[in-house]
């Protein structure tokens, strides 16, 4: 039988698949173009891949890797919020979600390739589920995360 914490890993390593899966899946196959901090949504996702990968491989340092989570996942949830913010209006795009033109374009030919990509705003949701945006959706995911990993981190030395 599984203890809590090998059931923690293994479900949140099956959340990052699905959340990957699914937001590659929204991009390449529905077509729904993502901002870039729905891409930068994403990176916590493959940074607790890797971190679950090394404690199977190194669990000696399962009480550091639980910490590793909750400093990832705590940072997802901000990232989410700051989105969350931005979709709603409350917070204004700053020069994360407009990366590709702050390189300082100098030539006709750069602006004008520039102006045919298609660019998505921070503030446009393109892709709902039942009403709510994807960054609605990792804001809770991210937050449930960063709550049960602390928790078991902190009762940690008890459950030995």
């Amino acid at each position: 039988m599984l203890n809590k914490k090998s059931l923690l890993f293994n479900l949140i390593m099956l959340v990052s698949f699905i959340a990957l899966i699914s937001a590659l899946f929204i991009e390449y196959v529905l077509g729904h173009q993502p901002c870039n901090l729905c891409i930068l949504e994403r990176v916590p996702y493959v940074i607790a891949i890797v971190i679950i990968f090394l404690n199977y491989k190194f669990s000696q340092f399962e009480k550091l890797f639980l910490l590793l989570l909750i400093i990832v996942f705590l940072t997802a949830t901000i990232l989410s919020v700051y989105h969350f913010g931005i979709e709603q209006g409350f917070i204004e795009e700053s020069l994360v979600c407009d990366l590709k033109n702050s390189s300082g374009v100098t030539s006709k030919e750069e602006i004008l390739k520039q102006l045919q990509e298609q660019k998505v705003s921070c503030k446009d949701v393109t892709f709902k589920i039942f009403g709510l945006s994807l960054t609605t959706y990792n804001i809770v995911i991210s937050m449930l995360i960063t709550i049960n990993t602390l928790k078991i981190y902190l009762n940690y030395d008890k459950s030995k």
